[in-house]
């Protein structure tokens, strides 16, 4: 997996910070770095009828046990793709 990848979307995500205030009290966080990966990896996934923000917010949603929805993960979301595009070129 690519190490400029998961710094950028770990990026992403630490600027969106889906827990809030929540986020300090998660001492294993590492700025999303785990989820990034993660959510890398569901990116490579063949998941029919499953969308960009599906997988933001399924694998959030599973991590922290929250209830994020489509349109929560919609911004984000184009913001990964656009990452994950652009290294693909």
């Amino acid at each position: 997996m690519d190490e400029i990848q998961i710094t950028k979307v770990a990026k992403v995500l630490s600027e969106w910070n889906p827990l809030g205030n929540e986020a300090r009290n998660i001492p294993d966080l590492d700025g999303y770095r785990i989820e990034a990966i993660d959510i890398i990896a569901s990116f490579h996934l063949p998941f029919i009828g499953s969308t960009e923000e599906t997988r933001i917010m399924d694998v959030l949603n599973q991590a922290f046990k929250l209830s994020l929805s489509e349109k929560d993960c919609a911004e984000p979301a184009r913001k990964i793709a656009l990452i994950l595009k652009q290294q693909g070129k």
